[in-house]
């Protein structure tokens, strides 16, 4: 009995570390996921299987350690795993709704979201797009290093790759963020770049 309380207690103790260190972390951790996906729904879906995977592993979560640099690599695998299923995923189409043509689908209004005003305010869309467009081991490189301003170090664990791959993946990621950008608007950016 005693110990099944003592477990309970840990149990406890542990949900309540996990929440405080979730909330310490969302904003950067939000930010970072709006940079991969390019989109509120997105980033928030991505972030919610983000947090469901660290709650569940948290257990394997080594407290020496930055728990927003795990979370990252946590939220880096989650993206890759979305991009996948929805490369497999088929499309529908919004005139026909549902699976027997009937149901009307319900589409989320998106005009009011306070978070993405702010991080929108600090890039352009053809920045966004730009990204958007990109290789996702490459944008999620250049995302860690230009805009949160992570060490090659940092970035190398949080991808699970050496230090010459982050460097790579940065650098081949800047070419294709100024090829990307170059195109939406050489105009501004022929001058910059």
């Amino acid at each position: 009995m005693l110990s099944l309380l003592k477990s309970k207690t840990e149990a406890t103790s542990a949900s309540v570390e996990f929440e405080q260190l979730m909330r310490g972390a969302y904003r950067q951790a939000y930010s970072v996921a709006y940079r991969l996906t390019g989109d509120s729904v997105d980033a928030e879906d991505l972030l919610q299987e983000a947090f469901v995977r660290a709650y569940r592993f948290f257990h394997r979560y080594d407290r020496s350690l930055p728990f927003l640099s795990w979370m990252y690599r946590i939220i880096s695998n989650a993206h890759i795993d979305m991009v996948r299923r929805r490369n497999k995923l088929r499309p529908s189409s919004l005139d026909h709704g549902g699976k027997d043509g009937d149901q009307a689908l319900e589409i989320a209004d998106l005009s009011f979201c306070p978070g993405v005003d702010l991080l929108n305010a600090s890039f352009s869309d053809s920045v966004q797009k730009a990204l958007n467009a990109m290789n996702p081991e490459f944008r999620m490189a250049v995302v860690l290093s230009d805009v949160e301003g992570m060490s090659y170090e940092e970035i190398a664990a949080i991808m699970e790759t050496s230090i010459g791959t982050v460097r790579s993946r940065i650098h081949r990621g800047r070419t294709q963020l100024r090829g990307f950008l170059l195109k939406l608007q050489p105009e501004t950016y022929g001058r910059m770049l």
